[in-house]
């Protein structure tokens, strides 16, 4: 066990229209949990007052926003409460009811094992209960997973959008809290700032609930709005793990593919237009040079991504934090 024989564990659970289940959500928590956030996130229906009022466990703290943020905003609320008590492990679970309480050693159990720093739900594993999904998330989240791949370099995870998650809080303070995305790309976001720190991710195995909740979530409209998002973080990770803070042959390989698909794009269609307006065939080596030049940009293409799935961060960062915490310690 790489924290404390007994870890502090806290549960930051975002409250926004979740009056009718955020109680008894609370309820089902267990006793391996020391502090509950519960993130009033300037809710309309009052939920933090509700809590407030009506809520007997002495583990909870209630925590209001001024103005709405968006969930983002409330779990980084939350994180940043965890930090500032000095907690291990910080765990977010929507207040609606989807996510299992009982679920919660499975997430913090590979953190306290020292194999992760981060582990998150992943409602794909099971074949047999994707069927219980409604079809719009189904495919949403399956098109948002591939995205999430190659924005966040973390190849071998699904169910980027799942907010069933556990974070070491000594990472969670190396995070650039604010400028995670504050809405709906929040886990995804949490995510790429995770892959640019190294830090080692699990999914966990789930099954998820669905009821007479409300989700506030349009999945037609994140496929796209988020495709942007996923463009920009996709930039940003190549930019910072590949040019800024290391030179490697995947490097090389990237400038070469993205060279020789240019130039077969640009020389290929330059061609095919002339012959197209001058209606005579383009000859042998017009058509030969973009095609070789194309066939070898997707082969350094490949090579580049099989370096990437290949380099993914497998070990977990917290456990050397903890032990640079204790020499520091110890000296003073």
């Amino acid at each position: 066990m790489v924290v404390s024989a007994s870890p502090r564990v806290a549960v930051v659970i975002p409250s926004y229209r979740v009056t009718r289940h955020v109680l008894g959500v609370i309820e089902r928590i267990g006793p391996e949990v020391e502090r509950i956030y519960v993130v009033d996130d300037a809710c309309p229906d009052g939920s933090g007052e509700h809590v407030a009022k009506h809520g007997t466990d002495p583990r909870v703290r209630v925590i209001r926003q001024t103005e709405n943020g968006g969930v983002g905003a409330a779990v980084v609320t939350g994180y940043r409460a965890a930090i500032e008590e000095g907690m291990d492990i910080v765990v977010k679970i929507d207040g609606d009811g989807q996510m299992d309480p009982a679920l919660l050693p499975s997430f913090i159990d590979p953190i306290l094992r020292g194999e992760a720093d981060y582990a998150k739900g992943n409602r794909f594993w099971d074949l047999r209960h994707i069927r219980r999904m409604p079809r719009v998330r189904r495919w949403g989240n399956l098109g948002l997973s591939f995205m999430a791949k190659a924005s966040t370099g973390y190849w071998d995870l699904f169910d980027p959008t799942n907010g069933y998650t556990a974070l070491s809080v000594p990472v969670a303070a190396l995070l650039p809290l604010d400028s995670l995305s504050r809405r709906y790309f929040f886990e995804t976001d949490l995510l790429f700032r995770l892959g640019t720190l190294r830090a080692a991710v699990v999914d966990v195995p789930m099954d998820a609930f669905y009821g007479d909740e409300t989700s506030h979530l349009d999945v037609r409209r994140a496929v796209f709005e988020f495709g942007a998002k996923h463009l920009r973080n996709f930039g940003k990770r190549v930019s910072y793990n590949y040019f800024l803070r290391d030179l490697s042959i995947a490097s090389l390989e990237l400038v070469a593919a993205v060279l020789l698909i240019a130039f077969a794009l640009a020389f290929g269609g330059y061609h095919w237009l002339l012959s197209i307006q001058s209606g005579t065939p383009a000859t042998v080596g017009t058509v030969m040079l973009p095609a070789l030049a194309m066939v070898s940009g997707l082969q350094f293409l490949l090579a580049f991504l099989a370096y990437d799935i290949g380099t993914m961060p497998r070990r977990a960062l917290h456990p050397l934090l903890s032990a640079s915490r204790r020499r520091l310690e110890t000296r003073r």
